[in-house]
């Protein structure tokens, strides 16, 4: 859920949340792949399959039944962070530098990699008198009834949204 929403990949829960759990999947591809075949392509190929599987839930749900603006719900990108998985692997051979640099480096890529992406809803707006995000407007005027209003975090009249300390910290976290 947590990446969804393009006013949900705010600057805590989104890089700490989202490629934790898309961890998951690439590490146990990546695991039956090297260890059935030694193909260290395992990661790739997981991030590539969640991704085509993201982008035909995300097309067929939110536009085909709700009309939801497609650009304000689009998935993470995954498959350079899976590249970099399946390189740590191949160049060591360990699962345990694997597990160390490559996770490491899953969470210390992700927000870079997707940041072009989402620099252009980061941008200030200030709707009667409250500083906001171009996303949180986006998620104040597009409702959801399903979506619960108080997970909205917004913050009144700061930039801490633009990522000043709290962006490298989450990552951290995240790797």
């Amino acid at each position: 859920d947590w990446d969804f929403w393009i006013d949900f990949k705010d600057r805590r829960m989104w890089p700490t949340v989202a490629p934790i759990v898309a961890m998951c999947f690439a590490a146990a591809v990546q695991s039956f792949l090297w260890q059935k075949f030694r193909l260290p392509i395992g990661a790739t190929v997981a991030c590539l399959a969640l991704l085509v599987g993201e982008w035909i839930n995300r097309y067929d749900n939110f536009w085909g039944w709700t009309f939801f603006p497609i650009n304000l719900v689009f998935p993470s990108a995954l498959i350079p962070m899976g590249f970099w998985l399946d390189v740590v692997l191949m160049m060591s051979g360990s699962w345990l530098v694997t597990a160390l640099v490559g996770s490491m480096g899953w969470g210390l890529l992700f927000y870079p990699i997707n940041w072009p992406v989402l620099a252009q809803y980061h941008q200030s707006a200030e709707i009667d008198g409250v500083l906001l995000t171009l996303a949180d407007l986006i998620g104040f005027n597009y409702v959801r009834t399903g979506t619960p209003e108080y997970i909205r975090m917004v913050e009144r009249g700061t930039l801490r949204t633009f990522g000043k300390d709290v962006v490298p910290v989450a990552a951290f976290f995240s790797a």
